[in-house]
């Protein structure tokens, strides 16, 4: 084997489809991946993908063509791949597609909106490091108006269980009998980020709806509904990638 064709194992089991790398380090240091029959729970291993056999879970590894889904995630489905509680899963909305796949961040339960199924590790790993800075685009709608210094607050920053909250950009829409409308610019995006802001100020949030990840849009996709993506799109979020590293 010469060195140029070694890669990271947790990189290529992202690469397979398995999973994020972040996941990937979990399943190896869990003992559950081989190569070349022998256990491997080391996660500066390198593997030959032309010349050693990977197995997880004790099914052989391969790489699939990429394939990278998206998809309007109704409330009430959740991003993990499979729950004890018997929830439907965003896997569920996507039972007929035949390349192992898994999402690329998290929307939590009760929100909705765009959210990207993929097996391109690269793509995956490019989009949840957090140098990148990938803008979201949010709808949001709460019961009543946000003050003009909560609203200068919200982007200098919230301090929040040790981590500090803030938005880019914000901008008041419509009053309607979903509550008043709000469109919300994240730079990045922590667990619950906007819930806990508007729990802050004591906001009862009636919807939360992604409309946007960097170039890719939402658009006329209905609640559970999913497109491949196109091969343009891909390529435009990849250069707006590659912009925000060469500017971090």
């Amino acid at each position: 084997m010469t060195e140029a064709k070694l890669i990271r194992l947790q990189k290529y089991l992202a690469d397979c489809g398995l999973g994020s790398r972040r996941f990937c380090e979990t399943l190896i240091t869990a003992g559950r991946v081989e190569i070349d029959g022998k256990t491997v729970t080391e996660l500066g291993t390198r593997v030959d993908p032309a010349t050693q056999r990977v197995v997880c879970n004790g099914t052989p590894v391969a790489k699939e063509a990429l394939v990278t889904i998206l998809l309007n995630k109704p409330p009430k489905v959740i991003c993990t791949s499979d729950d004890p509680q018997g929830r439907t899963t965003v896997l569920d909305l996507l039972e007929d597609l035949p390349e192992r796949v898994y999402t690329v961040g998290r929307l939590d339960f009760m929100s909705e909106g765009l959210i990207m199924v993929t097996n391109d590790g690269n793509l995956a790993h490019a989009l949840m490091h957090p140098r990148h800075h990938v803008e979201k685009i949010y709808k949001l709608w709460i019961d009543t108006p946000l003050g003009y210094h909560q609203l200068a607050k919200m982007k200098r920053g919230i301090p929040n269980k040790g981590e500090t909250l803030r938005v880019l950009d914000i901008d008041e829409g419509r009053h309607t009998r979903q509550g008043v409308e709000y469109t919300i610019t994240l730079g990045e995006g922590k667990n619950r980020h906007i819930r806990r802001m508007m729990e802050h100020f004591d906001k009862k949030v009636f919807r939360l709806m992604r409309i946007s990840i960097g170039p890719i849009q939402l658009g006329d996709l209905k609640p559970g509904e999913w497109r491949r993506a196109k091969p343009a799109e891909l390529k435009f979020l990849r250069k707006v990638i590659a912009g925000n590293k060469s500017v971090s």
